[in-house]
């Protein structure tokens, strides 16, 4: 997993890579742990947040284990480049960040409950960067496509700012913008797709905190 080549420059839509209006690459029909469908359409009532953490590979696992979660893939989301490869969003030629598409039953899992998953399970204080890993792909980021995600997504990055106040880090940097902003999401190719469960001892530079994102933020 290679740092960006622009390291930690954002890329201005006219120096992006054109892209192209298809996938090079066929999409696995199914999640390889929950032998669900990968792409919509999904159960009634199931809600998608796309979320940053840096390396998608341990971040979509730490997703597909949360209870409530219907399926999950990995993709490139928040940049210019329309349907990219893995290798040009490497170059960081294409603006996206590494992206992990959640598909849940909010009954279950709440947003709130996602959220905190989502803060704690990496580092969202280090900019273009998730530990070792370095370049704009890496960025933290949570892109809410429902009103009542957004107003998750505030209220739980405002407790944990304090809290990791508290605990002697910085600001977060997280980007978030309403998924209408940050643009379509692209799935990325079949063998990044729940890459730590057929590469058990594969590569996860996920790392948190340890600092526990505060509770009794709603139901």
């Amino acid at each position: 997993m290679l740092g960006s080549l622009l390291g930690t420059r954002m890329v201005s839509p006219e120096r992006a890579l054109r892209g192209r209006d298809h996938y090079l690459f066929d999409i696995p029909d199914r999640h390889t742990v929950l032998r669900t469908p990968l792409r919509a359409p999904w159960p009634e009532g199931t809600a998608v947040l796309t979320l940053g953490m840096g390396c998608f590979w341990g971040a979509e696992r730490a997703m597909w284990r949360l209870p409530g979660v219907v399926t999950t893939a990995v993709g490139y989301q928040g940049g210019y480049t329309p349907h990219p490869t893995y290798d040009e969003v490497c170059t960081g030629l294409t603006g996206h960040t590494e992206a992990v598409l959640v598909a849940y039953d909010p009954r279950v899992l709440t947003h709130e409950d996602l959220l905190r998953a989502f803060w704690t399970a990496h580092d969202p204080t280090q900019g273009f960067r998730q530990g070792n890993d370095r370049g704009t792909q890496y960025r933290s980021a949570v892109y809410p496509s429902t009103p009542e995600q957004a107003a998750a997504v505030e209220a739980t990055r405002e407790a944990y700012q304090e809290a990791l106040r508290a605990a002697g880090y910085g600001r977060i940097t997280t980007e978030v913008r309403p998924a209408s902003d940050a643009g379509a999401f692209y799935y990325a190719e079949g063998y990044h797709q729940q890459y730590l469960d057929k590469n058990p001892r594969g590569y996860c530079g996920l790392g948190g905190t340890g600092v526990a994102c505060p509770v009794g933020l709603g139901a």
